[in-house]
């Protein structure tokens, strides 16, 4: 079992940054890959970036150039550094984390229970 825990969501203004953070525990040695995803209203819920074990990346286009994902030494951690907010990202932020690589969309694993970010003036 894995349990997540997200934080860093919140109100932020048009142009600004905000850097999400997700803290995995438990069986941490079983996870190989991580990644944010998020879900806004009306819509399905998408990938926005995710990083292997071995410090693979995978960005959706939306993300590219804005948004960083990294993890710490131990793993057990995935960073989402989010730059040049838009309001067109106001979602849900979900991390992921599985046993195997998900370039584009996590084939199962554990999810977090999602941090909220809205971005408006």
């Amino acid at each position: 079992q894995v349990q997540l825990v997200e934080s860093g969501g919140g109100l932020v203004e048009p142009g600004e940054s905000r850097t999400l953070s997700c803290v995995a525990s438990g069986k941490i040695s079983s996870i190989y890959h991580m990644g944010w995803y998020r879900q806004a209203p009306g819509k399905q819920r998408e990938l926005v970036a995710a990083i292997s074990r071995a410090g693979i990346t995978n960005y959706a286009d939306t993300a590219k150039g804005r948004f960083t994902i990294s993890t710490n030494s131990a793993k057990n951690t995935v960073l989402l550094q989010m730059n040049d907010l838009k309001p067109e990202d106001t979602a849900l932020y979900y991390c992921n984390v599985d046993s195997s690589w998900d370039p584009t969309w996590p084939t199962g694993g554990y999810w977090g229970q999602g941090t909220q970010v809205t971005v408006a003036s």
